[in-house]
């Protein structure tokens, strides 16, 4: 905290006092500012979440003689002036670096291209650049809040495709949510990137819209909230699996979720062999036939429930080997998972509220997961797309395709070693040194 006191030096005493009684610890108080009517200092103090920071504040405020200026904590701190930046590859010290890098030397490569455009990526940043596609209608657990509030996230997904795909990707925040202007719109910037990782785009435009760009451009286009949810817990599922000791061919799976998220997940585990599995959403059951569907719905009530269950989530719970929960926190009662199959499996992926608590979860079922770092078992995209990408842009791939995403869900889940995989280890850490290349090798098809 900034703070503008009154000139009297015991003020300051009294603003560490009013920290520690509101249950805060001081670090740090300097004073920036000295002058003969008022003094600027700097508090530093450690809260236990944002809501304590809000009532430190206000207990500093409390004080008598004490302004509070301005606050900040670390989390805005690293935000301030964003997280990326263009930095160049090659020297610019010399009249020469200039004229090869620039005019006129650029000229000579720029007609290499026009002559031979597949050079494009051989001699340009677009074989290793990403754009990262929002509207700002879906972000995180957030909502739609727009194309300017979704730029921090976008920065932050391109700070991840460096550090664990070494990709460099630029945030794309469109200001329109109309879908012909979004397709438009990355179908003109398309020649200057090798892939387009769509982003935070609600559903069901967002189904259109990924269709359309991947019918009309020539470089692979992934809408990570579908697909790389999708990888990410195929490979949990498999060595959750693996842990209980079941078959996926034979376990019945129910899907809490029939958003982007929830239909990429069941079409990807349809394809890896999963034979029965029941949506629900907040209305019930998706059952095939309700004429109350909406044509995405009806699709994927076309691929699933094939014995017609029907009721809520707790009805056809019954009898589950999994859950697998995309939706809305705390839907499903710890109680509930008790009624399941033997040794059942719990992923509870809403953020940052999961379906269900974790920790009361794991009372009744074998094997529980989230997408929460402070529990076992972290079910994290960021397993899955900086490496995908990385196989695409390697492979120089048009496209990306379902048997892709097979084999990169079975490299994430066979980077943790059969020694090493129980009930609280079925995922490895995003920081693995194998697992992005063991993902990129899977993409291209290329054996480690």
């Amino acid at each position: 905290m900034r703070l503008h006191t009154t000139v009297d030096h015991g003020v300051v005493g009294e603003v560490a006092t009013a920290i520690a009684g509101a249950g805060g610890m001081v670090t740090a108080i300097d004073v920036a500012e000295s002058s003969s009517n008022r003094l600027t200092v700097d508090v530093t103090c450690s809260a236990a979440d944002a809501e304590h920071a809000a009532e430190l504040q206000t207990a500093v405020a409390a004080v008598e003689g004490v302004e509070v200026h301005k606050v900040s904590d670390r989390t805005f701190l690293i935000h301030l002036g964003g997280k990326i930046e263009v930095a160049s590859k090659v020297p610019l010290k010399t009249r020469d670096d200039m004229s090869l890098a620039y005019t006129p030397g650029v000229g000579r490569v720029s007609m290499a291209i026009h002559e031979n455009p597949d050079d494009v990526r051989r001699l340009t940043i677009k074989g290793n650049t990403v754009a990262v596609v929002t509207d700002g209608s879906a972000v995180l657990g957030l909502g739609n809040i727009g194309p300017g509030a979704a730029l921090p996230v976008m920065e932050g997904k391109a700070a991840l495709f460096k550090r664990f795909g070494e990709i460099d990707a630029w945030p794309i925040c469109l200001d329109t949510q109309d879908t012909d202007e979004i397709v438009r719109a990355v179908e003109l910037i398309a020649p200057g990137f090798g892939g387009i990782n769509l982003e935070d785009i609600a559903a069901p435009r967002c189904f259109e819209i990924e269709a359309r760009l991947r019918e009309s451009l020539d470089i692979p286009v992934f809408h990570d909230d579908q697909h790389g949810t999708a990888i990410v817990v195929l490979a949990a599922l498999t060595n959750a699996l693996r842990v209980v000791k079941k078959e996926i061919g034979t376990a019945r799976v129910v899907v809490s979720g029939a958003g982007a998220a929830g239909t990429a997940i069941v079409k990807l585990l349809l394809a890896a062999g999963v034979q029965d599995v029941v949506v629900v959403d907040r209305n019930g059951a998706l059952v095939a036939g309700d004429a109350g569907l909406s044509a995405a719905h009806r699709e994927l009530a076309s691929l699933t429930n094939k014995d017609g269950r029907s009721g809520g989530l707790q009805d056809v719970l019954v009898g589950a080997d999994v859950f697998i929960g995309v939706s809305a926190p705390g839907i499903l009662k710890p109680e509930w998972i008790s009624t399941m199959a033997d040794d059942p499996v719990v992923f509870a992926l809403a953020n940052p509220d999961p379906e269900v608590d974790p920790a009361q979860a794991a009372k009744y079922a074998a094997v529980v997961a989230s997408g929460r770092s402070d529990f076992p078992n972290q079910i994290n995209n960021v397993l899955a797309f900086p490496g995908v990408f990385r196989g695409l842009l390697d492979a120089r791939a048009h496209e990306v395709t379902v048997e892709m995403c097979l084999r990169a869900a079975d490299a994430i889940a066979h980077v943790v070693r059969d020694d090493e995989l129980n009930a609280s280890f079925i995922m490895p850490s995003v920081f693995h040194p194998e697992v992005h290349h063991a993902v990129a090798a899977a993409i291209a098809h290329k054996p480690e």
